[in-house]
């Protein structure tokens, strides 16, 4: 299944280049045009499903092949032992601009703690 509108679907399809880190036959893993640490890597199913909270309920395993995915990304950029982060922004509110489930692994720097601090 894929949307011929979806920006991740037509890099799958080869229709827009990109940074290949990692690639099986269900998953794709390329740089990201515009990172926020040293390390951005997008880590994307090859089908199209809006969010990752859609993903988990439709199909549990591709969730894990995801993640597993993700970390042997880290693996393979060297931040696996000093520490990475990955993050999955689901809904607009969360500020996901492209609607084609992706995580992002972050590393190869200090990273600051995560979301606004509560007084």
């Amino acid at each position: 299944m894929t949307s011929s509108d979806c920006l991740f679907c037509k890099i799958v399809a080869g229709e827009i280049p990109h940074d290949t880190v990692y690639e099986t036959d269900t998953v794709l893993a390329f740089r990201d045009i515009t990172p926020r640490a040293n390390v951005h890597v997008l880590v994307i199913p090859k089908t199209h499903q809006d969010t990752l909270a859609q993903m988990a309920g439709e199909d549990a395993a591709s969730v894990a092949e995801l993640f597993t995915a993700a970390g042997e990304v880290a693996r393979l950029e060297g931040i696996d032992e000093s520490g990475y982060r990955v993050v999955s922004n689901v809904g607009a509110d969360a500020g996901q601009e492209v609607f084609h489930v992706h995580v992002h692994v972050l590393g190869a720097q200090q990273l600051g703690p995560v979301g606004p601090r509560r007084s």
